[in-house]
């Protein structure tokens, strides 16, 4: 089957499921929400009118309304998706990159590196997952960058045991034997032979992990700890609107709801690929 069969297959599997199908036209408004938020945006998110302070949706001209500085609140927020895209996608690609570097090594070697490399994430497991950002947060210090390392650590034990178990399963299948006995190395074996047959688990489960790392964000962000305003983050937004919820409910209602639903529709996109990509299913068709 070409690529391209392969693709339209998947996109078929995707769509005949009508959460998954949700879940991804909410990712994919998400994304783009982000990418074109200078361009949707009419206003300055940082720019501060306290005479246009507390207005509701659709008043003054500002769709969403504006808060208590009397800042643009959509601006805000698709700025604010910038910020929990970038952290997504950035904390789960470094701390995936080096949990699969270490779950590959761990599983495929065994005995002395393997339990070396899993009581070290045994350790980190030890932590709850906001609990250690806190305390990365705190050592660190705030700013973006940082934000994503704290959140990236957290990942990496999640990836290393999630591929350890494949890695485990992987290696004892007859084409890796063959490719040992004719004298790949292990790098190639690695990373050639084992590692995309992995790839289905590690997908699906870092479409997940980037659900939870906006939420760390946000929670990081909401506890003063993440990204410091005037920066939009729908942490700190949230962290503004509640002191204003009985004035201004609309403030922490629209940071509330963004959070929501970016991190529903990529749960739901990420049980979408799950199903579509299990080769069980494939098999039962």
């Amino acid at each position: 089957m070409s690529e391209k069969n392969r693709f339209l297959e998947f996109i078929k599997k995707v769509s005949q499921n009508r959460l998954a199908l949700l879940g991804m036209i909410v990712v994919v408004l998400f994304v783009c929400l982000a990418i074109l938020a200078p361009v949707i945006a009419q206003f300055d998110p940082n720019k501060i009118d306290t005479t246009q302070a507390f207005l509701g949706p659709g008043k003054g001209g500002h769709l969403l309304g504006t808060d208590n500085y009397g800042r643009d609140l959509l601006a805000r927020m698709l700025f604010g998706a910038r910020i929990s895209l970038i952290v997504g996608v950035g904390a789960v690609a470094i701390g995936g990159t080096i949990g699969i570097v270490l779950g590959l090594v761990a599983g495929y070697f065994g005995g002395l590196i393997d339990s070396a490399i899993m009581r070290v994430m045994d350790a980190l497991f030890a932590f709850p997952f906001i609990l250690l950002a806190i305390t990365l947060m705190t050592v660190l210090g705030s700013g973006l960058m940082n934000v994503i390392v704290a959140i990236a650590v957290g990942n990496i034990p999640g990836f290393a045991r999630m591929i350890r178990g494949q890695v485990l399963s992987v290696k004892e299948e007859d084409y890796v034997e063959v490719t040992e006995s004719l004298g790949a190395t292990h790098s190639r074996i690695l990373f050639l032979h084992i590692l995309p047959n992995c790839l289905t688990p590690i997908i699906v489960y870092a479409t997940m992990n980037v659900a939870g790392a906006i939420i760390s964000e946000a929670a990081l962000s909401f506890l003063g700890l993440g990204i410091q305003p005037p920066q939009a983050s729908w942490g700190n937004m949230l962290k503004e609107g509640k002191d204003f919820l009985i004035v201004s409910p609309h403030i922490a209602i629209i940071s509330g709801l963004g959070i929501l639903l970016s991190v529903l529709g990529l749960n739901l996109f990420g049980d979408g690929l799950r199903d579509a990509l299990d080769p069980r299913n494939n098999r039962s068709k």
